[in-house]
């Protein structure tokens, strides 16, 4: 992510902690898989880009593609360090906290062409909720190629729709099993994990004579009064981990009374993790410091101060977090295909995958890649996050989002 509080390219962290060598453990649980980003995705979506070209995403469901079909008129002697390179530009779609340019990551992908003779561009399709919303709508005629970050909150709803064509990428030996077994039959590619979790401005707090709530209960406390902002979780995928969160506290038959707390107590609700962490978390310049994010952002604060920090200016509360993996997928009538199988491929790489945790701020998927230092000592690893079970989910996703709606938008 580039500085903070500008431009949001990547997902925040945690507080200190020495528990880091959790996270090889943390990697095998299993999450709960059903059915946004940031991601987690605005309702309200913002302009869709793409890099190193710039456009407006297409209204979705309209006959078209951002798949390039140019082939390359360099002449063969050009090609010679590349006799597998085909000229093509794919289009990786993506949540918009995946960082667009001037990253590790970014680079990376500007190795792969070079290596592939494969250009890939990067389309912004607004939060995960939101982008899954469009590639259902242009099922079979997408508008890119492969698809990064739908997770588990949001698979089984995108298996459903059929956007992706089953593949079985190579370096899958190195993903542990508790994740691939999400994905049986080769329906999408995981390709990282974190942690969903209450989030909170330590100053902002301290300020107010304020300890840091220890539980979700304490979110319902009047200490906390207009303090929280959380994301819809029909449009997106923190807000949705959040709602799951609290079902698996309070029961199916609990939740409900637990939301009507919180609206009396004051939440604010927006569309996705941008809004509610860029514009509304007061450690952004806003005035609500409670905020639903990932218990990777203290580590991004402190890499991004503008003045060096010694310590997280931000806190995570384990006990609210839950658990999600994200997928790589083919996108269903590419004309690409295997031009897609490739760029996923190169997404389990150890090259790629060591990047992702200070450009994304996530956790690598493959188990044998080592983190940063920075992120050994910065990052949160929940000794137990939360999960549903993912048929439960499945079967329920809808109508619990449906009378969450009911309840806190009326």
């Amino acid at each position: 992510m580039p500085t903070p509080h500008t431009t949001p390219n990547t997902r925040p962290a945690a507080r200190p902690t020495a528990r880091i060598a959790a996270l090889a453990a943390a990697t095998a649980l299993t999450v709960a898989a059903c059915g946004s980003s940031d991601d987690a995705g605005p309702v309200d979506t913002e302009a869709a880009t793409t890099d190193p070209a710039t456009s407006e995403l297409t209204d979705a469901g309209t006959d078209s593609t951002a798949t390039s079909d140019t082939t390359d008129t360099t002449p063969d002697s050009e090609n010679a360090e590349n006799p597998q390179g085909t000229g093509e530009t794919i289009t990786l779609v993506t949540y918009e906290s995946f960082p667009s340019e001037g990253t590790r990551v970014n680079e990376l992908l500007g190795e792969f062409a070079e290596q592939n003779g494969i250009e890939v561009e990067i389309l912004i399709a607004g939060d995960t909720g939101t982008m899954l919303s469009k590639a259902e709508l242009t099922a079979g005629n997408p508008e890119g190629d492969v698809m990064w970050g739908i997770d588990s909150t949001f698979l089984s709803r995108a298996i459903e729709s059929e956007i992706f064509e089953p593949y079985t990428a190579a370096g899958l030996d190195a993903v542990p099993t508790a994740l691939t077994d999400l994905v049986p039959n080769g329906e999408a590619t995981p390709v990282d994990l974190g942690d969903v979790c209450i989030n909170y401005d330590i100053d902002a707090l301290d300020g107010l004579g304020l300890e840091p709530p220890a539980t979700l209960d304490d979110l319902a406390d009047p200490a906390y009064q207009d303090l929280l902002v959380v994301q819809n979780p029909a449009s997106s995928s923190p807000g949705l981990a959040f709602l799951l969160a609290t079902i698996d506290e309070f029961g199916e038959d609990g939740w409900q009374a637990y939301w009507s707390s919180l609206v009396d107590n004051g939440v604010q609700v927006v569309d996705g993790w941008t809004a509610a962490y860029y514009e509304q978390f007061s450690y952004a310049g806003g005035d609500r410091p409670l905020v639903v994010s990932y218990g990777s952002s203290p580590p991004f604060e402190v890499l991004f101060a503008e003045t060096e920090l010694d310590a997280a200016p931000t806190g995570v509360v384990e006990s609210t977090c839950y658990r999600q993996i994200e997928f790589a997928g083919i996108l269903a009538g590419t004309d690409q295909p295997d031009e897609a199988r490739q760029l996923v491929d190169f997404l389990l790489t150890p090259e790629f995958q060591a990047a992702l945790p200070l450009d994304v701020f996530v956790f690598p998927a493959n188990s044998e890649v080592e983190l940063d230092p920075v992120f050994q000592e910065y990052a949160v690893i929940p000794e137990t996050s939360r999960e549903l079970d993912p048929s439960t989910i499945e079967t329920n996703r809808e109508t619990w989002i449906d009378e969450w709606t009911d309840l806190v938008i009326g």
